[in-house]
């Protein structure tokens, strides 16, 4: 711990002078893509994890909102012990220090991958949208995050500029199939970082702060293509099938296989485009590089559905012209 950082400071002295807590040890927990920041705290005996979310950079209040509604529905997220809204800092359930991506291997992705499904059928089957005032993945927020890829990936990174007419195409057809799927609670960021392995049967949620209303699909490709870790196509498709069929059974899609499939394969577009421009932006802006070596593998999902639809093969011919060996130079200089 580092005594000169005054978010440290003013951590302490709440969790010491305000909840009168003894602190036997403090050490980072871990952080994230955002401006927040954990610390895994003891006190006598008892662990805990605390959010040093920044208010000015943090939406603290919305983070205490959708846990409140997810845990009314049985959605394994952190128990809050307290709060201090001012300052930024929650005191949290401790999940413990791994993640679902430290577990999975050949062995055990199937077993995980089942139990990870099982909590997202939760959300999307037993939360009554009507009752959570979040906000809606509409038309303008996918644009927002598509522009993502084009400012901090293209434009920042690479120093390329877009076919302004294929762009345009692109996410036309992207938010065109987004937009055609039935709406449920969103979680927005459900991959292997954000689920905590508590054991053979079951994982705890979290990251859960940006949930949105938005499509069925965009959750369970997240977690199927995930952007740090890959299994083969055939795997995938299995999963989304057996997927597919659960909400076929619940009546929360009616749609043809090869229909899911579609809204499966541009949905997953969609999130991976703006994630490598998040990626770029976290290098660019944050000094966050790790996430450079995440764009090969996201890169890699977006050519192979630009392989398999006629309509978006001109989009995969300009990144495997343009800007693959634009990105692979940058990579070497």
């Amino acid at each position: 711990m580092i005594n000169t950082d005054l978010r440290i400071i003013s951590m302490m002295d709440w969790l010491e002078n305000d909840l009168l807590m003894i602190i036997n040890s403090c050490e980072i927990a871990s952080s994230d893509a955002s401006f927040r920041r954990y610390f895994r705290i003891i006190s006598e005996q008892c662990s805990y994890i605390v959010m040093d979310a920044p208010p000015e950079k943090e939406n603290i209040a919305q983070f205490l909102k959708v846990a409140k509604f997810f845990s009314a529905y049985d959605i394994n997220v952190p128990n809050i012990y307290q709060q201090n809204r001012e300052d930024g800092f929650l005191l949290l359930e401790d999940f413990g220090s791994e993640c679902l991506l430290d577990k999975l291997n050949t062995q055990t992705v199937a077993g995980l991958y089942q139990i990870a499904c099982d909590e997202l059928y939760k959300i999307q089957s037993q939360i009554d949208i009507s009752l959570i005032d979040l906000p809606s993945y509409d038309e303008a927020f996918f644009q927002r995050e598509l522009l993502l890829f084009q400012e901090w990936f293209l434009n920042g990174l690479l120093d390329l500029d877009v076919p302004i007419l294929l762009w345009d195409k692109v996410r036309r057809i992207l938010v065109t199939s987004a937009l055609e799927q039935p709406v449920v609670c969103v979680h927005r960021d459900y991959h292997s970082r954000n689920l905590m392995y508590l054991g053979l049967n079951s994982v705890g949620v979290i990251d859960f702060q940006d949930a949105v209303l938005g499509p069925i699909t965009y959750d369970v490709v997240s977690l199927l293509k995930d952007c740090y870790i890959t299994w083969s196509e055939s795997m995938i498709e299995n999963w989304m099938s057996d997927y597919y069929l659960r909400l076929i059974k619940a009546d929360l899609i009616d749609c043809s296989l090869n229909d899911f499939k579609r809204w499966f394969d541009l949905m997953g577009m969609q999130r991976h485009l703006k994630a490598i421009g998040i990626f770029a932006r976290l290098h660019l802006r944050d000094g966050k590089s790790s996430y450079l070596q995440d764009i090969p593998r996201t890169l890699n999902y977006i050519k192979n559905v630009c392989a398999n639809y006629a309509e978006i093969e001109e989009w995969g011919a300009y990144l495997e012209s343009q800007v693959l060996p634009r990105f692979e130079g940058y990579l070497l200089s």
